[in-house]
């Protein structure tokens, strides 16, 4: 996979192109919800996996923490994000994988992630968790943000229907879990669950669009999106598949700590 360029067809990516900044399936609401859970304090070194466009970024260090270290593979991603946070000496973004940093072992006092895992096998999904294991100090906690099925006993038929629904529309092999699976994952690695939260996943109905975005930007992504046919044509198809399988996709916030 070519990781130096951001591949705009993506649906992420579309979606960004047309103004959106916050890409979280909880949205806006179930991030400010995990970091509140994290607790962050000035004290605290922080790592953050895949900042992508740097929405929680700004959020994380709105509270100040002593250092903040972003890791997001994508080059152009981590010199746009560089650029954004120019300026500030304890911030640093590393352009590597978030399964392989190069970190010191327990360097970090907390980590997030949020909408990476789901967009991973399963095997890469246990590899970037082990690595949030590896570099959390005993009792750090690593909070995650991702998209999600429901109920826990959810057909396996239905749940590959929806992956590859996933996979045409955004063109991202994502594959969500139920809460249980992502917590088994995470207990396999080593962690304890301390806090879970939950949230519909409304990506693109308008009232969470405004709620994330504001209406003015709002107003901004609708005039985009409307004088971009080809966005639009995959926006629609986006929105279609979300509108079908609502009621067994869901958002996920986890808060696990390193004993």
């Amino acid at each position: 996979m070519n990781n130096s360029t951001i591949n705009t067809e993506q649906g992420h990516w579309i979606l960004a192109k047309m103004g959106k900044r916050v890409l979280r399936p909880g949205g806006k609401e179930l991030t400010e919800k995990l970091i509140q859970g994290l607790r962050i304090s000035s004290d605290d070194s922080i790592v953050e996996f895949a900042p992508g466009l740097g929405y929680t970024a700004s959020v994380l260090l709105s509270k100040h923490p002593k250092k903040y270290i972003g890791v997001e593979i994508n080059e152009e991603a981590a010199l746009n994000l560089t650029h954004k946070l120019n300026g500030m000496s304890q911030i640093a973004v590393l352009n590597c994988s978030a399964a392989h940093t190069g970190l010191s072992d327990a360097c970090s006092d907390k980590v997030v992630g949020e909408a990476m895992l789901t967009m991973q096998a399963d095997h890469r999904k246990s590899e970037i968790i082990r690595e949030a294991f590896r570099i959390l100090k005993n009792g750090g906690q690593y909070g995650i943000h991702e998209l999600g099925l429901k109920p826990d006993d959810i057909g396996d038929d239905i749940k590959h229907t929806i992956q590859q629904s996933l996979a045409q529309t955004i063109k991202v092999n994502a594959r969500p879990l139920t809460k249980q699976e992502w917590c088994t994952l995470l207990i396999k690695e080593g962690f304890a669950i301390s806090e879970i939260y939950e949230s519909p996943m409304h990506l693109l109905r308008a009232s969470r669009v405004i709620s994330d975005e504001g209406i003015f930007r709002t107003l901004k992504i609708g005039f985009n999106i409307l004088t971009h046919h080809r966005a639009r044509k995959r926006i629609v198809e986006m929105r279609k598949v979300f509108e079908k399988y609502e009621s067994q996709m869901v958002a996920y916030a986890i808060i696990a700590r390193k004993p």
